[in-house]
């Protein structure tokens, strides 16, 4: 890979082997993809369960995101936050730099909803979603909309969007008469749910770590 130009170093391309680099202050790219090189590093995926509070303790004594990475890192962050009644993925790390650009409007960073509405979807809604839709706090807008299927009064869309601010989603709908009665988040840029089952934790792997940081251009 060396030799065919393949890695950089701090950006610059390495041509000479055995070159030396220290993992915890060199920044190395492979096909343009970061490679993680630092063991103290950790990145999870976590499918949250409805009821559970994006937060790593409550005075409250209400099940948290952190009760499921309790003894792993201390160090550890949930990147963004999903609200209690919502379900779906969660990333969780200690890596300080890509949590920050993760949720960074700079960076525009999709994330993916499976939503239930009540039926019949009106013809006009997914275009006046991604026309815009006022908020209290300013305009908003997906940047897609599918209707997945409808039947016996439920309707189930998918929406993506990058925005970040708080309960998003469900302020929209509400705004143009669809009130959410449930919500799953099933993608944040490239990482996907999948059919990991609800309240299971993994550790992501070393492609979709590179995706992420090639994401918000690190």
């Amino acid at each position: 890979m060396i030799v065919a130009g393949r890695v950089q170093v701090n950006g610059a391309t390495v041509t000479r082997l055995g070159t030396r680099v220290d993992p915890r202050q060199d920044t190395v790219h492979v096909d343009g993809m970061r490679v993680t090189l630092r063991d103290d590093l950790a990145y999870f995926a976590l499918n949250k369960p409805r009821g559970v509070v994006s937060s790593m303790s409550d005075d409250r004594g209400r099940p948290t995101v952190g009760d499921y990475v309790a003894g792993i890192d201390d160090r550890l962050f949930h990147v963004g936050r999903l609200d209690q009644d919502s379900e779906g993925l969660l990333l969780l790390t200690n890596d300080g730099e890509l949590g920050n650009r993760l949720t960074h409007p700079r960076y525009e960073v999709p994330k993916t909803y499976l939503v239930e509405i009540a039926a019949p979807v009106p013809r006009d809604l997914g275009r006046r979603l991604r026309s815009g839709v006022e908020l209290d706090d300013g305009p908003a807008r997906v940047d897609r909309f599918q209707l997945v299927e409808a039947s016996n009064g439920r309707a189930l869309i998918e929406i993506v969007l990058h925005e970040g601010r708080t309960h998003i989603v469900r302020r929209m709908l509400a705004e143009v008469g669809h009130p959410v009665s449930r919500l799953v988040r099933t993608e944040i840029g490239p990482i996907r749910l999948g059919h990991q089952r609800p309240g299971t934790l993994r550790r992501l792997t070393s492609p979709e770590i590179g995706r992420l940081s090639q994401l918000v251009d690190l």
